[in-house]
């Protein structure tokens, strides 16, 4: 019995999303990633610097205010990573191998304080001749601005699980009875 003198309901563990596996992708199928990112002065400076790129036009303004653009550009390899992270959640968690990027565009610049989106859409889906436990999958991924402005574009090619393939891990969990009761509804 609860405090309100209820029975407890019962509880019941719900999957949570465990990504696509080979199976799921279908040619022409478009995936807007649901996450968006404003990206700060200080990630800009962070992943430069952490890159060891010297490129002024990322982390000195006084300089990048004398550019055609007056203000810094986001690192373009920034804006490469946080696409194709954006991405992961609905094409690439079960990866096994990512093959590559092609045809990497930038046709327009990122400044910090801009929020950038993406989306994806399955170009290619295949069998993979030396590993028949993996598939091969093609996308065109564009990322975008807050205005809707395509700041990047590209082909990603990646070896993803099939359906009864993907490696079991086996983890411990803390008990449940930790967890709060949920009371019945009266």
């Amino acid at each position: 019995m609860t405090e309100t003198g209820s029975e407890a309901a019962p509880s019941r563990e719900v999957a949570g999303w465990n990504g696509r596996l080979f199976e799921d992708f279908n040619v022409g199928d478009v995936y807007y990633h649901p996450f968006g990112k404003t990206v700060t002065q200080s990630d800009n400076h962070q992943f430069t610097l952490m890159t060891q790129n010297v490129a002024k036009t990322h982390v000195d303004a006084h300089f990048a205010a004398g550019s055609e653009f007056g203000r810094p550009l986001v690192n373009s390899t920034l804006t490469l990573a946080l696409v194709t992270g954006q991405s992961t959640i609905d094409l690439s968690m079960n990866v096994f191998a990512n093959m590559g990027w092609d045809e990497v565009r930038m046709p327009a610049p990122v400044f910090e304080g801009d929020t950038i989106y993406s989306r994806s859409k399955v170009l290619a889906v295949r069998g993979a001749n030396s590993r028949p436990n993996l598939g091969l999958v093609t996308v065109a991924t564009e990322g975008y601005n807050q205005d809707g402005v395509v700041v990047i574009s590209y082909r990603r090619t990646f070896m993803v699980y099939r359906q009864g393939e993907l490696p079991s891990v086996t983890h411990s969990r803390p008990d449940e009875s930790s967890l709060p009761a949920v009371p019945e509804k009266a």
